[in-house]
């Protein structure tokens, strides 16, 4: 039985129409992926199948059912009715979903109250401990009293889909819910969306990551431009795809271990280490990182994976500077992090964040951040304008861009703009958090090109953040598994990744593939 049918769905915003008039059905029990780059349509499509489409937007259709509901003439009201009991929705970022004054029980609970308000209380709460029981909650009790901020990433997704379970809806929109996991997480929520759907549940899931799509779809739909360009069996479509658009992603999405580095180019930069760290921990209410060392040499790259809260972030932030140890030691070009101020080394170090968007002055324009970065490495005013155009062209970006504020630019740009800023000063070294994770695979495989070009030219020592370890593979030399604050396992990428040792690396890898 087709739980979502539409047919000629367009969206459009005065003359530019960013969705041509495409053609969907998903039945009860099957899982449809729409794939694309970033501005193809597919989280526009996804938003006016639940009547969220953007103000100014003129949705029409041919067809639009939900659940045998006409929703094409819908006002508000209507498609009030209709959410949460007939269609509902799982978001990207459930920190932002999920209100964080409320406890995690009043969440999922609000769609119980708005369809169905006469429940007793009693029953309400416990068909909330249920819900969170069906979507694997841990001590569903616990959690159900806590706030968001309380539970790890995972967990917040899977009370995000508790919510959306709540009014039994037909028809489960997610749309990039497993973007922002590591990969054990992510792989446990893939397999509660398609448990969902194995119970009978239309899902429409909407990424840009295929090794995702591969574990939860039933069929595939490729965006470009607003329009479906392939369609089909997921194993068909992402093994032997036929558009060339679809061959383009498809190959943008894997990569093979980094090659080792000639034996000759090895041997000269273990002489020069530039990053030493020895012994290094961080407690806040917990250890965060316990007893790290390592040695990166110069013009080598350095992988740090693991899940989320093993400590990684907090690693990067030490060697950065932004967190001080409470034991070891932190060296950059044999200056300690204690002494790296008064050195006048402390910008030899500079960090790349995962959401450009959050660093950046969001009321300043790119060329003016520059600036303020090239200040801050000591350059004469006189020069800032033309050493800032010069940023831009070695990131691959126009000089036109300058102007434009950091909103402006689409999520590929920020990025580039990102790592220029942070080559203002001429470090040694930089510290990458998550680059590329919210990145679609053909945008993030030109960032990792450039970084790989960026490292040749420059000499660059990187130390790259990451729970894909399917990138942490294309862009390191070696690699540091985390968990819970400890080093369980190090060594070249090509090495760990091939032949894993500890446990926990297996299960990461098999996450993963």
């Amino acid at each position: 039985m087709t739980a979502l049918r539409a047919a000629g769905l367009r969206i459009a915003f005065g003359e530019a129409t960013p969705v041509k008039g495409i053609t969907l059905s998903v039945a009860r029990g099957e899982c449809l992926a729409i794939v694309g780059e970033s501005g193809a349509g597919k989280s526009l499509t996804a938003r006016a199948l639940l009547g969220l489409a953007p103000d100014g937007a003129r949705v029409t259709a041919d067809e639009l059912t939900v659940d045998g509901v006409d929703a094409r003439d819908l006002d508000e009201r209507g498609w009030r009715r209709l959410r949460g009991a007939r269609i509902a929705l799982v978001s990207q970022d459930a920190l932002v979903s999920l209100d964080p004054l409320r406890r995690i029980g009043a969440e999922v609970a609000e769609p119980l109250l708005i369809h169905d308000p006469r429940m007793p209380r009693p029953a309400r709460h416990a068909r909330v401990e249920a819900l969170l029981t069906d979507v694997a909650m841990p001590e569903p009790g616990r959690r159900a009293r806590q706030h968001p901020h309380e539970l790890s990433g995972g967990l917040r997704q899977r009370a995000l889909i508790a919510s959306a379970l709540a009014g039994d809806p037909a028809v489960l929109i997610a749309d990039e819910p497993t973007t922002a996991l590591d990969a054990t997480v992510q792989a446990r929520v893939l397999e509660l969306l398609r448990s969902i759907a194995d119970r009978g549940t239309a899902v429409v899931f909407v990424s840009h990551d295929f090794a995702a799509v591969r574990r939860v779809a039933d069929r595939v739909a490729v965006m470009r431009d607003g329009e479906f360009v392939e369609e089909g069996a997921t194993a068909d479509v992402l093994d032997a795809p036929q558009h060339p658009y679809t061959r383009q992603l498809v190959a943008a999405s894997r990569h093979v271990p980094r090659a080792p580095r000639a034996v000759d180019d090895a041997d000269v930069a273990a002489a020069d280490p530039v990053v030493v760290v020895d012994g290094v921990s961080k407690a806040f209410d917990r250890p965060a990182v316990q007893d790290v060392s390592f040695t990166l040499a110069r013009g080598r790259t350095l992988g740090v994976v693991g899940e989320s809260g093993s400590g990684k972030t907090t690693l990067a932030r030490m060697i950065v500077g932004v967190e001080r140890p409470d034991a070891g030691t932190v060296q950059v070009g044999g200056v300690p992090w204690s002494r790296r101020e008064a050195a006048g080394l402390r910008r030899r170090v500079q960090l790349v964040h995962q959401n450009p968007l959050g660093a950046f002055d969001p009321r300043w324009s790119v060329g003016r951040s520059l600036r303020e970065a090239l200040a801050a490495g000591g350059v004469p005013r006189a020069a800032r304008q033309a050493r800032a155009t010069a940023l831009l062209a070695e990131v691959g970006l126009d000089a036109a861009l300058a102007r434009r504020r950091p909103a402006e630019l689409s999520g590929g740009q920020r990025q580039r703009a990102a790592i220029a800023r942070a080559l203002a000063v001429d470090p040694d070294v930089l510290v990458l958090d998550e680059p590329v994770s919210a990145l679609d695979p053909t945008v993030r495989e030109r960032v990792l090109a450039l970084l790989r070009r960026l490292q040749e030219e420059r000499h660059l020592t990187m130390i790259f953040v990451s729970h894909d370890l399917d990138v942490v593979a294309a862009v390191a030399d070696d690699v540091l598994v985390m968990q819970d604050g400890v080093v369980v396992e190090a060594g070249a990428v090509a090495e760990v990744f091939a032949t894993p040792r500890h446990p926990f690396t297996r299960e990461l890898l098999a996450a993963g593939r």
